[in-house]
């Protein structure tokens, strides 16, 4: 039935006119269209869900209580009831599914219209957290992105080659929010620690020898080994399943430690001889840094001769960002406003075309925008630069959002990614309603 259904949409999808060439003519370049005709590939009541959960979600109370609401609906509905309008509402919308075969049927369906999964483990760290959580919890967590990587590398084994496999990470599923604090303190010092440089903490984990740091305690110590032996884990059983790791960034005053152990994976995976980058970082344009640290960053990859591979956000944690560093008393690193990050957002794009144009293969870039000016300057800027459309240049969207984009990139021919949560509600919910928060302000 699914297949059918999948089958019957990209028959209807092919005659719909979304898109220029998708090959660079004399002629010029042609933009790519966005006037909505991909919502005829999708049924009624899937448009009027959509519409339901965009309203949902642009009414504030339900954003800022979503929690609270969802506790009190399962009191006075019942787990059952309440659980059924979730799922015909925004775990539908948004959530591929529970299983494995759920997963596969949603992915199934995608793929048939051209979009690739781009699979998440919706489990994190509360950023706030004080609550010291057990090792056991994290050791589950390494359980569930194995899996992940499982998944994702068979998911992709019958539609397409190795290369086009990735799946997204989260550190603090894997390393506590406490630790990372405590890294990122230490980081940040005028001369910061000697101690934290990523070939040492790649030894360590190449090695499986205990690494004892003097700004850490003895549990601290303890801890960062065991999560530098799950990171390096996953690494390791993502490379040999040519499944690519996407390190998603999270707040500022965790960010300097997670860049820290996504080096450190990178000077071990994300070598030449290993036909990296295998592991990327995420780069948030909200931030008045990032494209400081982005070109500083390219550099040192290219100096030291790895692949470096980057995904490109706007961000997300605006709101939470703003209101700390004024609880802080420090100066605000966010950007003033949306018109001023979409210009860093273009400058750092500008910037990584160029960085794969230069450097070709061992450099990666994923395009992570809703925003059409953004999709169209990429678009336009790799045709200028003679990147190839299947090369190492590629789109990500939401599931759930933004298909007309989606949709006229995969007809037109370029690599587009869904990034695709699931898993049970118990598990899924508190997360979607952590984005919706975090996402208020657009």
């Amino acid at each position: 039935h699914t297949r059918g259904r999948g089958q019957a949409l990209a028959m209807i999808w092919t005659r719909l006119p979304l898109y220029g060439p998708s090959k660079p003519s004399t002629g010029g370049w042609q933009p790519l269209r966005f006037d909505g005709g991909a919502f005829h590939v999708k049924g009624t009541a899937e448009l009027a869900r959509a519409l339901l959960v965009l309203r949902l979600c642009a009414w504030p109370p339900l954003v800022t209580h979503g929690l609270a609401f969802q506790a009190w609906s399962q009191r006075l509905l019942g787990s059952r009831l309440s659980g059924a309008l979730l799922r015909a509402s925004i775990y539908g919308q948004f959530v591929a599914g529970e299983t494995a075969e759920e997963v596969r049927n949603c992915v199934g369906q995608l793929q048939a219209l051209g979009l690739q999964p781009l699979l998440a483990v919706p489990t994190e760290e509360e950023p706030d957290s004080t609550a010291k959580t057990s090792e056991v919890w994290y050791e589950e967590n390494l359980s569930a992105m194995l899996r992940c990587v499982d998944l994702s590398r068979a998911l992709v084994d019958a539609h397409g080659p190795a290369r086009n496999s990735l799946m997204q990470l989260k550190v603090t599923a894997l390393a506590s929010t406490r630790l990372c604090k405590e890294l990122s303190a230490w980081i940040q010092r005028p001369r910061g620690s000697s101690e934290l440089s990523p070939e040492r903490l790649a030894e360590a984990m190449d090695s499986g020898r205990n690494l004892q740091l003097s700004c850490l305690s003895t549990e601290q110590n303890q801890h960062l080994q065991a999560s530098l032996s799950r990171l390096h884990r996953v690494a390791q059983h993502a490379r040999a399943k040519c499944v690519r790791l996407l390190v998603d960034a999270e707040y500022t005053f965790i960010n300097p430690a997670l860049s820290l152990l996504v080096a450190a994976l990178a000077v071990r995976w994300n070598s030449p001889e290993e036909g990296g980058p295998w592991v990327w970082n995420t780069y948030q344009a909200y931030l008045k840094d990032t494209h400081q640290r982005l070109e500083q960053d390219a550099e040192a990859a290219h100096k030291a001769g790895l692949a470096f591979g980057v995904k490109l956000v706007r961000g997300a944690y605006l709101d939470k960002e703003r209101s700390m560093t004024q609880l802080q008393g420090k100066e605000d690193c966010t950007q003033p406003d949306y018109e001023a990050t979409s210009r860093s957002y273009s400058r750092c794009l500008e910037l990584m075309l160029r960085c794969v144009s230069n450097h070709g293969p061992p450099c990666h870039l994923m395009v992570a925008s809703h925003n059409e000016e953004s999709v169209r300057q990429a678009t336009k800027r790799m045709w200028e630069l003679g990147i190839p459309l299947d090369g190492p240049v590629c789109f990500g969207q939401l599931l759930g959002m933004c298909d007309h984009v989606s949709l006229a990139l995969g007809q037109a021919g370029y690599m587009v990614y869904k990034s695709i949560p699931y898993g049970c509600l118990e598990e899924v919910i508190p997360y979607l309603i952590r984005r919706a928060q975090e996402n208020r302000s657009v």
